[in-house]
């Protein structure tokens, strides 16, 4: 390292100018992103769930709808029908719409004579209290409407706007809302759906972005300023956080990707990381800088980078390995995050040992800090206190440390997966509150759906249809089930002049092709293009589910599962809708989570005992890791914290930053034992040295990371939360429990 700081100081200007023209460059960039809030696009394109929905998608078109929910008394009131007709109408006159489903779209079906009639449900408004009776018991009998656009308990109606497959949400929304203003009457009216919780994360990953770096860059100066307290010191580290910043959002879109939810966290992990390495060596600058130092100002910069170039890099590197070990997550936007934050920290390390020694090469050295006097301020006696009580009681520590990792890693068995979007935000947000009316009066808003294959027609298929829906409808979390078969029922029913016991599929494929084509002659075709395609040679059933919860979805999909393979195990089914996405997501978030953690310890464990020459030091680098990760999902689980595609990262992540205290610990306890001092002795030399940074160094990471606090996601917050729990941990683990085991255990790769 002597060698390269050498060649810094003697041309400073060169890596300055150099460094500079590299993050314009990037910055110009950044008027190019994207935000893209799409759930579906947050998985490889080949993942099952989403190879179905699209093989559905095609075949009967876009299943994306948005929900105008009217609420009001009794929805039956002349006013509110009035209101709901025109908010369907002006929804139908939209381009983004392909088809809208309401009271005054979806037909009752009637019979007469053995033939079929099909007028809407509500023609006329009833104008008195008997025709309003005799309009809800019509309701009642129509399944098509009951439950699906009008609330059993009359209280709520909606107008179902069916989309085009190429509509964009955010066209989406202002539209919708354009017809929403211009309509007037005495209801309530929310708009819920996927696209409108699209709409609603697009615009917060927005307000998250333009909030999170103004907000963070500011924590981060007063940080700096707090540990430095001086001008140099707070502005080294700050450029080379703002420089990581900007080469990192400017690749987003150099790369052709795009933002998403968990890319918002992208900024703040370089502002909580990148200055570690900065504060490293301007902490070590201010040690070498004493009131009787003879050396000048590149032989200061030579002297910090001599000295920690090696470990500031080894905790560098392990950084940037645990960042590397998120591209094992399938989900899409985690694994990019790694690879963006990688290079973003190690632009950052390169700033680190560059460009701020070739900045203080060019300044004139400082006055001495106030870190030199004798009177030491609250951190160093609070070191010295640690290392006292380290000194003393290492098996106290030892045997607390696991008593405690014991205790909260308890509430592992309590951690739940869950990765709806509409969770991403509390119980009280309007997108949630929407969401829960829909799955209260219309039966949920998160859809499972399953195309069958085979001779629609054929009786022996539609009872195998009528029986999956049959047993679907009453399974819980099950709120609404639509199918060809429900229709079929309805319409022999129908012909046999409204007696329930031909509410039947009949037992031959003529019956069912009369009526069918009795239905053609009665009605409009068009109105079966949701069920069943022009050959019927596939059916769906779509099933809502009631539950926001992704455990709930899941155990609906497998419950569909197990009916269909036991109920029509010779047919042809594909199984796909969002429900189904949401599941595959699920089991991509675990398999993830565990494949990075293993890597990542792996990673660590490989490149520490490559720095120290020893598999030992390797496993004492992995220790206090080990300890922090059962401790932070513990916690998760008993606060009852989801693991989601924003969580699921934090363990890579904490790992590769965590992994630097116990490196920079590790790196100068050694230092001081080959100059021969004793053990006891070389951990107090180390803590109130090193012990100083290393705490700067955490507290940096908390400081950054709070900013999330602020996010309108609770994934994102909580995030922030769990940090603070994590680096804790760590710190605790390189502070206490790492020094008490190099006492008790006197490890070899550490003695002179």
């Amino acid at each position: 390292m002597n060698a390269v700081a050498r060649i810094v100081v003697r041309f400073p200007w060169l890596f300055i100018v150099g460094f500079l023209a590299v993050t314009v460059a990037a910055g110009l960039n950044l008027t190019n992103l994207v935000i893209d809030p799409e759930v579906k696009n947050q998985l490889p394109p080949d993942i099952p769930a989403l190879v179905n929905s699209r093989t559905i998608e095609e075949r009967f078109g876009g299943s994306e709808m948005v929900l105008v929910v009217l609420e009001a008394p009794d929805v039956l009131d002349p006013a509110v029908l009035d209101q709901l007709r025109d908010v369907a109408t002006g929804l139908s006159q939209l381009e983004v719409v392909e088809r809208v489903l309401s009271p005054f779209d979806i037909p009752r079906i009637e019979g007469e004579g053995g033939m079929l009639s099909t007028p809407d449900t509500i023609e006329d408004n009833p104008s008195s209290p008997e025709e309003r009776a005799a309009l809800a018991e019509a309701i009642r009998g129509n399944e098509l409407v009951y439950g699906n656009v009008v609330a059993r308990d009359f209280t709520a109606a909606s107008a179902i706007a069916m989309l085009k497959a190429d509509a964009i949400d955010s066209e989406v929304a202002a539209a919708v809302d354009a017809v929403i203003a211009s309509v007037e009457g005495p209801a309530t009216i929310s708009v819920g759906g996927m696209p409108s919780v699209r709409d609603n994360v697009s615009n917060d990953i927005r307000s998250d972005l333009r909030r999170f770096v103004p907000i963070g860059l500011l924590l981060v100066l007063g940080f700096l300023y707090a540990c430095f307290r001086r001008l140099r010191g707070v502005l080294l580290p700050f450029s080379v956080v703002v420089m990581s910043v900007v080469i990192a959002m400017g690749l987003i879109p150099a790369f052709g990707w795009k933002v998403q939810m968990v890319t918002v966290v992208l900024p703040v992990i370089l502002l909580a990381v990148a200055n570690d390495y900065g504060i490293h060596l301007m902490a070590k600058y201010q040690e070498d800088n004493t009131p009787d130092s003879k050396l000048d100002a590149q032989q200061l910069a030579i002297g910090v980078v001599d000295d920690l170039g090696t470990p500031v890099i080894a905790a560098g590197i392990t950084t940037i390995a645990g960042l590397l070990c998120l591209t094992t997550h399938i989900i899409v936007p985690a694994a990019q995050l790694g690879i963006l934050a990688a290079i973003g920290v190690g632009f950052a390390l390169g700033c680190s040992l560059l460009f701020i020694p070739a900045v203080l090469a060019v300044l004139p050295v400082p006055a001495p800090s106030t870190h030199h006097s004798d009177d030491k301020g609250a951190l160093d006696i609070g070191l010295h206190k640690v290392a006292d009580f380290v000194s003393s009681q290492p098996k106290l520590i030892v045997g607390t440390v696991f008593l405690v990792t014991v205790v909260l890693s308890a509430g592992i068995h309590r951690l739940q997966v869950d990765t709806n979007p509409v969770n991403y935000y509390p119980a009280d947000a309007p997108v949630a509150v929407t969401s829960d009316k829909v799955n209260r009066y219309f039966g949920g808003s998160t859809e499972v759906q399953v195309m069958v294959a085979g001779d629609i027609k054929e009786a022996s298929v539609m009872k195998a249809i009528d029986t999956v829906h049959e047993r679907m409808r009453d399974e819980k979390g099950v709120g609404y089930v639509t199918s060809i078969a429900q229709l079929v029922k309805t319409m022999n029913r129908s012909v046999h002049d409204s007696d329930e016991a031909s509410y039947v599929i009949p037992d031959t494929r003529p019956e069912i092709s009369q009526l069918f084509l009795l239905y053609s002659m009665g009605g409009d075709p068009e109105d079966l293009e949701s069920l069943a395609d022009f050959e019927f040679e596939h059916a769906l059933i779509t099933l809502r589910v009631d539950d926001l919860s992704t455990q709930e979805i899941g155990r609906v999909v497998r419950r569909t599962e197990e009916v269909l393979a036991e109920v029509a195990p010779d047919l042809e089914t594909t199984m796909g809708g969002f429900g189904h996405v949401f599941t595959e997501l699920v089991d991509a978030v675990v398999h993830g989570q565990i494949v990075s953690l293993a890597l990542s310890l792996f990673l660590v464990f490989l490149l520490v005992a490559f720095a120290f020459r020893s598999p030992v030091a390797g496993v004492y680098a992995v220790l206090p890791l080990s300890m922090a990760m059962p401790i932070l999902f513990g916690i998760m689980g008993w606060l009852n914290i989801e693991l989601n595609i924003v969580t699921a990262m934090l363990s890579s992540i904490m790992i590769g930053v965590g992994v630097d205290y116990t490196i920079h610990f590790l790196w100068r306890y050694r230092q001081e034992r080959r100059q021969g001092l004793e053990p006891d002795e070389a951990v107090m030399r180390t803590l109130v040295t090193s012990g100083r940074g290393i705490v700067f160094n955490a507290l940096s990471v908390v400081v950054g990371f709070a900013v999330l606090l602020i996010s309108s996601f609770l994934p994102v917050k909580f995030f922030g939360i769990l940090v603070v729990v994590s680096i804790t941990a760590c710190l605790v683990g390189a502070l206490a429990l790492l020094p008490a085991l190099c006492l008790l255990l006197r490890p070899k790769f550490l003695e002179p």
